[in-house]
């Protein structure tokens, strides 16, 4: 039986768009990360939850805004592109996985198996 290669491409992540909602939502992820935050949960996540994201998310969405461009975040615009120039060059299939918001590294990890790679 012989092995279908694939590659997995793995970014830190992106907020879907750039809004408040949507920059609150990606930092709320990233910041509940005990690798990224290593503060007892009883101080950190009413910090988090009534300081850091209501007030923080507004000013990384307008920062976000000024350089999204018209296919989307730049980090996901470019990433998306490297998967395909990849996929092309090799001829092997190609995911991308975000540690933090979507596409998750688990549903990229799902996809590749779909196409029948298994190492």
């Amino acid at each position: 039986m012989t092995s279908q290669q694939g590659v997995l491409i793995v970014n830190l992540g992106t907020p879907r768009e750039p809004t408040p909602a949507a920059v609150g939502q990606f930092l709320s992820q990233f910041l509940h990360d005990y690798r990224v935050v290593d503060l007892p949960r009883l101080i950190w996540c009413p910090l988090l939850h009534g300081v850091i994201i209501p007030f923080r998310s507004r000013r990384v969405a307008k920062l976000y805004s000024s350089i999204w461009m018209e296919e989307g975040s730049p980090l996901m615009v470019y990433s998306m592109r490297q998967a395909r120039a990849l996929e092309q060059a090799t001829g092997k299939p190609v995911a991308l996985g975000m540690s933090y918001g979507e596409p998750a590294i688990g549903r990229a990890i799902d996809g590749l198996i779909e196409q029948g790679v298994d190492s």
